[in-house]
């Protein structure tokens, strides 16, 4: 049974957000960078990256029983939330899902949209030594924040990051979270055996 362990808390002290064409694999292993077709996003606020996960159980009902006699998933809804602060060609067409321009640097927002699936990837550092990478192998922006442009604050690109079921060959899972260390039993069991 898990106890009390100091050095499995977290702080996410740095980290990253890429974005690629949906489908495109995370690195391998935590040797490997995220390299092109993977764009580093930049900036973003202090804010960091929040996590939503939303269930839905509907209960199953019986004559014999007031209460629900079981539960079952109806829906699941994952999201990450984020602000960018960087704006450059990348975030304007992630943040509007617009198509690449065709005049430089002139991004169009469509009267008429189309859905812009993506992959995408955060990855954060605790330390030196410790790395965490999550992964959402398909996706879209599903909301954005509105966009105040001051004199007085950064512009801030706000948008939620819906994950989708992955559409390929092979089994994906929604999304991965990983982590360049063990901890805890893990740890221990991987000391037994070496």
């Amino acid at each position: 049974m898990p106890g009390l362990n100091a050095s499995e808390i977290r702080v996410a002290g740095t980290g990253s957000i890429f974005v690629a064409p949906a489908h495109t694999p995370a690195p391998a292993d935590f040797t490997k960078t995220w390299d092109a077709p993977w764009v580093n996003l930049g900036y973003t606020s202090a804010d960091g990256v929040k996590f939503v996960k939303k269930d839905k159980l509907d209960p199953v009902d019986t004559w014999q029983s007031v209460a629900s006699i079981r539960y079952v998933f109806s829906d699941r809804d994952f999201s990450v939330k984020f602000s960018l602060l960087q704006v450059n060609g990348d975030t304007l067409q992630f943040f509007f899902a617009s198509p690449a321009p065709a005049t430089p640097n002139v991004y169009e927002i469509a009267a008429a949209p189309r859905v812009d699936e993506r992959a995408l990837g955060v990855e954060f550092s605790d330390g030196p030594t410790v790395r965490h990478r999550f992964y959402i192998p398909r996706g879209v922006v599903t909301e954005t924040e509105e966009t105040a442009v001051t004199r007085t604050s950064a512009i801030k690109l706000g948008v939620t990051f819906t994950a989708m079921t992955p559409i390929n060959a092979r089994f994906e899972p929604l999304a991965v979270w990983s982590m360049n260390q063990a901890s805890g039993l893990a740890a221990e069991a991987e000391e037994q055996h070496a």
